[in-house]
């Protein structure tokens, strides 16, 4: 995982966290787009660590899967 604006990289149980979020704001039909910004924000890290994540956690099947 890339450090963004010097932050520390996120260990693999809170990306888990964050992936869960994600999922969990997709199914309340917020969109892609919004869930993204949503976690992003509530989490303190960027839009594109979100879709890093989103990625890792659709590559291995993270629960809530």
């Amino acid at each position: 995982m890339d450090m963004a604006a010097g932050r520390e990289p996120l260990t693999k149980d809170r990306r888990k966290e964050v992936f869960l979020a994600l999922v969990e704001a997709q199914d309340r039909a917020l969109g892609t787009e919004l869930a993204r910004r949503l976690v992003a924000s509530r989490f303190n890290v960027s839009e594109a660590q979100v879709r890093q994540i989103e990625d890792e956690g659709l590559e291995h099947d993270w629960p809530p899967l």
